[in-house]
């Protein structure tokens, strides 16, 4: 496996709609390897296909309940709505409040080209519409009711989400 480097913001591929997958190769595979890998080293709960370069509808998530890979994600279900703390590791320094379904049902494919469901609420919620707002070229940014930079030395707290 390897690390991508991770596109920050001024990058014009963060801005780009990604392109369904139409096969499932080893090269999709390898992609969701070494998402899954860069996402960890960056302690990051998600990661998109655009943050490292590759127009794909393609995310991994970890939001503390294991890692979840997601081929052609599409949010079926959405209802209420939360507004909590974002951060995102293709813009660095920056936090905001972005409003949110507070739960969704998503469905995509898991790397073998099954069909899988899964039902979130809260955090988990949140990440998932984070990184699939990546794939339509829409940042955390575009939809915060605020933004503030974050703090050198200050953690953020466990409820925000740094994808």
């Amino acid at each position: 496996m390897a690390l991508y480097k991770i596109v920050e913001i001024g990058d014009s591929v963060l801005r780009e709609k990604s392109v369904p997958v139409r096969n499932i190769t080893p090269n999709i595979h390898k992609l969701l390897d070494n998402m899954a890998e860069t996402m960890y080293d960056a302690k990051g709960v998600g990661l998109a296909a655009p943050q490292v370069g590759v127009l794909k509808r393609v995310i991994v998530v970890d939001a503390g309940e294991g890692l979840i890979e997601l081929i052609n994600p599409v949010i079926v279900k959405a209802s209420g709505q939360d507004i909590d703390t974002e951060g995102c590791l293709s813009v660095p320094g920056v936090l905001g409040d972005v409003p949110r379904a507070a739960k969704i049902v998503v469905k995509g494919l898991d790397r073998n080209g099954q069909e899988v469901q899964y039902r979130a609420r809260g955090y988990m919620a949140r990440a998932f519409q984070h990184e699939m707002d990546h794939l339509d070229g829409i940042l955390f940014i575009d939809k915060a009711v605020n933004l503030r930079k974050q703090r050198q030395g200050v953690a953020l707290e466990k409820k925000s989400i740094k994808d």
